[in-house]
């Protein structure tokens, strides 16, 4: 049972003050695997507080002292790696093979990702008769989500630091226990009292609290879309940045050319990865005409090898969905889908079979959807795929870019320079051709209703820093 009822405040575990307990539920049993106690504003002005008290002298550290000091947070990370792995995997349910790899390891990577920015960022340019300083924005508050937590913890904490500033972390509060470790391995590290603190919180009495806060300087937000508008007005009054990575509905333009099992299969895989939570995933599918029949064949069949259920289980691609909430959610757009006129391929409503005990979703393809449905339009975030098909390239670049979204899109083909002009029209932050990873090194980010400003390496560094320019008389 994890027993991370505390806050973590100017460097001190404290007590919160008057806060109501809540449990943590492990997705893959629905059983009560820990407790947090929500902060209320009390709490969140102590952190602030702390954080404000903190940027005096953090903000003049120098360079030097600072890539020490995420030096020691990367090595105490690398200690706890494996623990890390575990908290992520009882939290939000991803089997261990994921938890240990990618989840884990992205943590890892940004702050990696962050070092090495610092460690090529630039003191002092000169341009024109004048010289550019790159300073600290300020205080932060960074509010994160649940179904990549501690990436998105790390990848916010790292370039926080690295640029000077200081900060209050509000995670997710049905996913809490990565944060919890997270702040323990900064404590052991030897993080300066107030540059990092902890309120565990929900977003109507912490989020929107930090939101509109006067002493916080920046907003960085990575959650829905819904609340991501949300935290950028109650931030307005007090004209501060925002910095926000919100949903997607991300196109897989599948060209011609392709070897179409392996591109069909493999396109399945990438949106069922993390059970389908994931913003960036490529939800709809987007096939030529002439193919479309063969492909749906080869997409049920892909979904219907997918392995789901055992965590501990080498061979497991997915686990169960966060919560009772969120399988609910899903199973209202699935039969939203079936109402609207889409043809159920693969999966559907209800639990897999022998998985009656957890938020378990079973892999679901729909074929004959147009872009104008419903399952084509709103971010499911769970395993189901949409599969359209599209008469040339124009078409299926308007079918792409026909969306609120504009977080990410993919492309695969044979042909580089033909993928790499389709990726070019795109209205996207990034684009996957066949299928690459996210590169940590890379800008993360969207278009649209899929936010603005960009995490991850350098340019992640950056949206925590403010440019000052002296003018000098020549």
């Amino acid at each position: 049972m994890y027993n991370y009822k505390k806050c973590y405040i100017n460097g001190q575990w404290q007590p919160v003050n008057n806060g109501q307990e809540i449990d943590v539920i492990q997705p893959s049993t629905e059983k009560v695997i820990g407790k947090i106690t929500l902060a209320n504003k009390i709490d969140v002005n102590l952190a602030v507080q702390a954080a404000k008290n903190a940027f005096t002298s953090f903000s003049q550290t120098s360079k030097t002292q600072r890539i020490a000091l995420l030096e020691r947070i990367i090595e105490v990370y690398k200690a706890k790696f494996s623990l890390m792995a575990r908290h992520i995997s009882d939290e939000m349910g991803a089997p261990m093979n994921l938890a240990g790899g990618a989840q884990a390891g992205s943590g890892q990577a940004h702050l990696e990702q962050a070092l090495a920015a610092l460690k090529n960022s630039v003191d002092e340019e000169k341009i024109g008769n004048s010289l550019l300083y790159r300073e600290p924005v300020g205080v932060c508050a960074l509010i994160t989500p649940w179904n990549w937590p501690v990436n998105q913890i790390a990848c916010k904490v790292g370039p926080a630091i690295a640029a000077g500033c200081t900060m209050v972390l509000k995670p997710s509060e049905i996913a809490p226990l990565s944060a919890y470790l997270f702040a323990q391995i900064l404590d052991e590290a030897g993080v300066p009292p107030g540059v990092f603190n902890l309120v565990n919180g929900d977003g109507i009495n912490v989020g929107s609290v930090l939101s509109s806060h006067k002493d916080i300087d920046m907003v960085s937000f990575t959650g829905s879309t819904r609340a991501g508008v949300a935290v950028a007005k109650a931030a307005a009054d007090t004209v501060k940045r925002v910095s926000q990575e919100l949903g997607g509905k991300s196109a897989n333009i599948i060209l011609d050319d392709v070897n179409l099992p392996k591109a069909i299969s493999a396109g399945v895989q990438a949106c069922m990865h993390n059970t389908g939570q994931s913003c960036n995933a490529p939800t709809r599918m987007l096939i030529p005409e002439k193919l479309y029949d063969e492909a749906v064949l080869i997409a049920a069949k892909a979904a219907n090898a997918i392995t789901i259920g055992d965590l501990e289980d080498k061979s497991t691609f997915i686990g169960p969905v966060i919560s009772q909430m969120q399988f609910d959610k899903i199973q209202s757009l699935i039969q939203v889908a079936l109402d609207e006129g889409a043809t159920l391929v693969a999966g559907g409503l209800g639990k897999p079979e022998g998985l009656e005990q957890g938020y378990y979703v079973k892999p679901t393809v729909f074929a004959n959807v147009h872009n104008k449905m419903t399952i084509a339009q709103e971010e499911v975030f769970g395993p189901v795929l949409v599969l359209i098909p599209y008469k040339d390239e124009a078409q299926a670049i308007e079918i792409a870019n026909d969306s609120l979204y504009g977080l990410s899109g993919y492309v695969s083909s044979t042909n580089h320079v033909r993928a790499l002009n389709i990726a070019k029209k795109i209205r996207t932050g990034m684009v996957h051709i066949n299928y690459a990873w996210t590169d940590a090194a890379a800008p993360f980010g969207g278009y649209k209703q899929s936010g603005n400003g960009r995490e991850w390496g350098e340019f992640g560094l950056e949206e925590f820093q403010e440019i000052k320019a002296i003018m000098l008389k020549s």
